[in-house]
């Protein structure tokens, strides 16, 4: 047996082995199919030993390969690690800074303040990854996260940003056809757009002693874009971030008696990080500039 040291290989194997394809771990790692699959074949070359059976859709691991993912998944968390710590020590305030934010959030709250960015710090790059999903700090998929719930990993340093108020909107076309809810029992008589394989939205709703199910909700997506679109149009009440929905035309506030909770809005950085020049410069300009915006929130 050969002894496996090319790391290229390593990963593709962990990335089929995760994605469960050719096709899903070409798109992960940017690289073709038949490159994954080279990777694989020298891979089984070197090691004597098949890896992957084939199935209707897709690779499943051998038994063997399911027993040299731990190991294979270190060597990823290392090298990771090695990464983050070559990208400490850069001290260029000029070059890319990668940011993930909440597709509301990225949509909504920070075009504005990166354009304040770019204008102070010309030679900063952004790139914005808008995603509902937990990209990993720690392997590099973003530099910079804006989260709502405070991180728990050990190795990253997060600030607590702001709370931001929510309130319930709908459509001035929906209330004419079915008037405002004046009461808790009125509201839940009328029509929600809710989530549909997120439960996100009755987990909150019985935060607040409203027991409801996902059928009780007559239209349901899990875009968050999307359904406050689904909202504007009138088809039904929905909840948002009052920062941005109270200026929004398209709908009026209602039901001002339901006080929902507040929606955390955390910052973090792997520890790694932290003192690069460039990402410490954005990391500071978001922090700040989402705390005076906070700070503008419609109040009651």
């Amino acid at each position: 047996m050969d002894a496996l040291t090319d790391w290229t290989l390593i990963r593709s194997f962990l990335a089929v082995a995760e994605t469960g394809s050719l096709s899903a771990a070409a798109r992960r790692l940017g690289l073709t199919q038949p490159t994954l699959g080279r990777h694989i074949a020298e891979m089984e070359a070197a090691l004597q030993l098949e890896l992957f059976t084939r199935q209707p859709r897709g690779l499943a691991p051998t038994e063997t390969a399911a027993a040299l993912l731990p190991h294979a998944r270190g060597m990823a968390e290392a090298a990771a690690r090695l990464s983050l710590a070559a990208a400490g020590r850069e001290v260029r305030l000029a070059g890319p800074v990668r940011i993930t934010a909440s597709r509301v959030v990225a949509h909504h709250l920070l075009p504005e303040i990166l354009a304040g960015l770019r204008g102070e710090e010309p030679g900063i790059e952004i790139e914005l990854v808008a995603s509902d999903t937990a990209e990993n700090l720690l392997f590099r998929e973003a530099d910079i996260a804006l989260r709502m719930y405070r991180p728990d990993q050990l190795d990253l340093v997060a600030a607590h940003v702001a709370d931001l108020s929510l309130g319930l909107y709908a459509a001035p076309a929906y209330l004419d056809r079915r008037g405002r809810p004046a009461s808790m029992e009125d509201l839940l008589a009328h029509d929600i757009v809710g989530f549909d394989r997120s439960e996100l939205m009755i987990r909150m709703m019985a935060g607040l002693g409203l027991v409801r199910k996902r059928d009780d909700f007559p239209v349901r997506c899990d875009d968050q874009l999307v359904h406050w679109n689904l909202v504007r149009a009138g088809l039904g009440i929905g909840g948002a971030q009052r920062i941005f929905a109270d200026a929004d035309p398209a709908v009026e506030r209602i039901a001002p008696f339901l006080r929902l909770p507040p929606l955390p809005l955390w910052i973090a950085v792997p520890e790694a990080l932290r003192h690069q020049p460039r990402v410490a410069r954005v990391f500071a300009w978001l922090a700040d500039s989402l705390r005076r915006k906070a700070a503008r929130q419609p109040k009651d």
